[in-house]
């Protein structure tokens, strides 16, 4: 790409105290400000809820106190108080957990043990018998225990808790008025978060490095050296001439609207990562061909097409399930703490058709918000054409071993929680497969390390790896659980507690949430709040599968900030966007999309209905 026509990015700039000072000025108001009751009440049951559960359970399943139990009896307890803890009160999960699932959760586990306490509990218990102890032992966490209650060892670090809930909460204000005001680089942001972290006790300095790095991290690293191998073989030139030199008016909003059209539906089945990254390296070179004889370049198009990829990959993860971990996340919510079972083509006839809103407005927006001084791509496309025939119009060998490498990691991208499990016996996760695919195109000879060190965006990575340790630190501070239970609270007051209300509600919840964490730790965070309280306003009825489907579609709108969702942030990695460009179209598709999610489950998913419930 070529840096010169592009302006100064948050890169390029240094600290602008007066700006600075705003987010600066309001964390440390949230440090050292009283710590207001709801934070004491959440640090209260975050600190010492366990505990407390625990003791009950061990009394009145074995007369006993943890401390004295037998292995088993004590698996038996940790496996109900982590059901308690994510609302999951009926007897059929706790049956249904394995090894796995326990190691998953913190909680030392064998095959012997596990069966032993499951048939204690099937023996003793009926499942309504059961499912009344798992409320008892809810209402205790979160409404009877309280800092009254507490040792004086117990209160200080409940106190500790609501400190560091206090901290997170200011971390938040921190992290998005700097985004807002690019008062500092934003990778710069991400090391912030850790340290602020350090300082207020939230984690210690042996684990706070580990927690920058997730699988999300290296996908995101291992998919910017896919595309700097795509753009270093021209690769990208030809995927470019496929999809658009057919064109008779490769009009600029044809282009765009090509892009929404494909990469939407993709989605569904791959990555958003992955098209992101893919699709990345096409409008960068699109952007640099159209725009290679306007002197100063057309930045607002550079703009348009990067954000079009970027929101094009937001759209449709949500509407399949294959298409994301969180639409997993809900479907088993929805069977652990209700029984009701979403199945896969359930979940399409349910969900597809929103893509015919989506596509449609995700277009408008963009057109309507970007006027690039360019309109017709056909010079930028003819130039591209023309650098394909002076290489020849056969593919080079280079080229052809990059897309066999990215061919072989595309598949195992798409089946790496299946196939490639049963294959290795271990699962590695999407990014392990693309830093193995990045680590290929080294031993090929397609790429060096020196192309990887320019070509690479090394700060966005960094800046993803900051939104991890962020979402990590909502989660287990209790920030997440207390955000989303205020909401919860203040909109019960304003009438949006039930019907369609509190699904108005709880879409909102989760729209706010995704923004600052990735959309399968929001639901994590977000999916047991807005169940529970679709299951206690409207309990047996068409409200619990509509309310795990729409919480799963609302975590897709993380459209506002950098970090709210890989492809932002890989898109970001392009050079040629500030933090505020995805605000120019994401305000208003963050409210499009929430009006089309709230108009579609009052109107085509009432008249579906939900076989064996009432309609809310």
């Amino acid at each position: 790409m070529d840096k010169s026509k592009q302006k100064p990015t948050g890169y390029d700039k240094f600290v602008n105290w007066k700006l600075f000072s705003i987010p600066l000025g309001l964390l440390l108001l949230m440090v050292f400000i009283p710590t207001p009751k709801s934070m004491v009440d959440v640090g209260v049951e975050y600190s010492m809820g366990p505990r407390y559960v625990q003791r009950f359970f061990a009394e009145k399943l074995f007369n006993g106190v943890p401390d004295d139990l037998a292995q088993w009896q004590m698996l038996t307890i940790r496996i109900m108080e982590k059901g308690v803890e994510s609302s999951s009160f009926s007897m059929a999960p706790f049956l249904s957990r394995n090894v796995r699932w326990a190691e998953r959760e913190g909680i030392p586990a064998t095959e012997a043990h596990l069966k032993k306490a499951q048939e204690y509990i099937k023996t003793n218990f009926t499942p309504e018998e059961f499912q009344a102890l798992m409320v008892q032992g809810k209402e205790l966490r979160s409404t009877t225990l309280s800092m009254e209650k507490l040792t004086e060892s117990e209160q200080a670090a409940a106190e500790k808790k609501a400190f560091q809930l206090k901290v997170a909460v200011g971390i938040v204000l921190f992290v998005v008025l700097c985004f807002f005001t690019e008062a500092i680089p934003l990778p710069i942001v991400a090391f912030c978060v850790g340290i602020i972290a350090l300082l207020s006790g939230i984690v210690d300095r042996h684990s706070v490095a580990g927690m920058y790095w997730s699988d999300a991290t290296w996908f995101i690293m291992g998919s910017l050296m896919f595309a700097a191998a795509f753009v270093k073989t021209g690769v990208d030139r030809r995927i470019a001439m496929m999809m658009f030199g057919k064109l008779k008016n490769p009009s600029l909003r044809v282009v765009t609207l090509v892009f929404i059209v494909i990469i939407a539906p993709l989605t569904m089945v791959m990555s958003d990562h992955a098209l992101a990254a893919m699709f990345l390296p096409i409008g960068i070179l699109l952007y640099t061909t159209a725009s290679a004889n306007k002197e100063g370049g057309d930045p607002e198009l550079a703009k348009m097409l990067m954000i079009t990829i970027c929101m094009a990959a937001n759209l449709g993860g949500s509407l399949a399930p294959s298409g994301a971990a969180r639409n997993l996340i809900m479907m088993g919510y929805a069977e652990d703490m209700f029984g009701i079972t979403i199945g896969f083509g359930q979940w399409m006839i349910y969900c597809v058709p929103f893509l015919l809103f989506f596509i449609p407005l995700t277009w408008f927006a963009i057109n309507w918000r970007f006027k690039p001084q360019t309109t017709n791509l056909s010079e930028g496309l003819a130039i591209v054409k023309e650098d394909i025939a002076r290489r020849g119009d056969k593919w080079t060998k280079e080229q052809i071993i990059s897309i066999i490498i990215f061919a072989v990691t595309l598949f195992t991208w798409v089946t790496e929680s299946n196939l490639m499990v049963k294959i290795l016996g271990v699962r590695l996760g999407i990014g392990v497969f693309a830093v193995m695919g990045a680590i290929a195109y080294i031993l090929a000879g397609v790429v060096n390390w020196r192309d990887y060190q320019t070509r690479v965006d090394w700060g966005v990575v960094w800046l993803y790896a900051g939104a991890i340790i962020f979402g990590r630190i909502l989660v287990t501070t209790g920030a997440a659980y207390w955000i989303a239970s205020t909401i919860v609270s203040y909109t019960s007051l304003i009438g949006l507690g039930s019907g369609l209300g509190l699904l108005l509600s709880s879409n909102i919840i989760t729209g706010i949430m995704t923004q600052l964490m990735a959309d399968g730790p929001a639901c994590a965070a977000v999916g047991p709040v807005t169940l529970a309280m679709a299951g206690i306003v409207h309990p047996g009825t068409t409200m619990v599968p509509f309310m795990a489907m729409a919480t799963s579609i609302a975590s897709s709108f993380a459209y506002c900030l950098v970090i709210g969702t890989p492809p932002n942030a890989i898109v970001y990695s392009s050079g040629y966007l500030t933090s505020k460009d995805f605000l120019r179209v994401g305000v208003i598709l963050w409210f499009t999309n929430m009006a089309v999610l709230l108009f579609m489950a009052s109107t085509y998913w009432r008249i579906l209905g939900w076989p064996g419930l009432e309609s809310f």
